[in-house]
């Protein structure tokens, strides 16, 4: 089976997840399935996945896997991430191959953007 042992499904803490389904769903395009007042899976993200209720978030400094999301347009993207409710946490920065920003989502999660040179 040519998917056996691939990563398959993501799994990320949310605070608020109302708040949680509207800032993907505006700023990512996201759909989202309920199951529950506890739990939303999403798609139309590349990979599927979910938020979970939880008392905690998901940050680098705190040793979490970091989510790196793709954009054309960096600065765009950024953008739609503050006029949503998050908020950017490392500014742009280049690296072999492209740039990036880090942002926080309204939970205080930690994820990333990056385009391609």
């Amino acid at each position: 089976m040519q998917d056996h042992h691939k990563i398959n499904y993501l799994e990320i803490p949310a605070l608020d997840m109302q708040a949680t389904k509207a800032f993907f769903s505006a700023v990512f395009g996201w759909g989202f399935t309920d199951y529950g007042p506890e739990y939303s899976s999403f798609d139309n993200a590349s990979i599927d996945g979910g938020f979970y209720l939880a008392k905690t978030v998901a940050s680098v400094a705190g040793g979490s896997v970091l989510i790196v999301l793709y954009s054309e347009n960096l600065q765009a993207s950024a953008n739609k991430v503050i006029e949503h409710g998050g908020s950017i946490v490392r500014e742009t920065f280049s690296f072999p191959g492209g740039c990036r920003f880090h942002f926080s989502d309204p939970n205080g999660n930690e994820f990333a953007v990056w385009k391609k040179d």
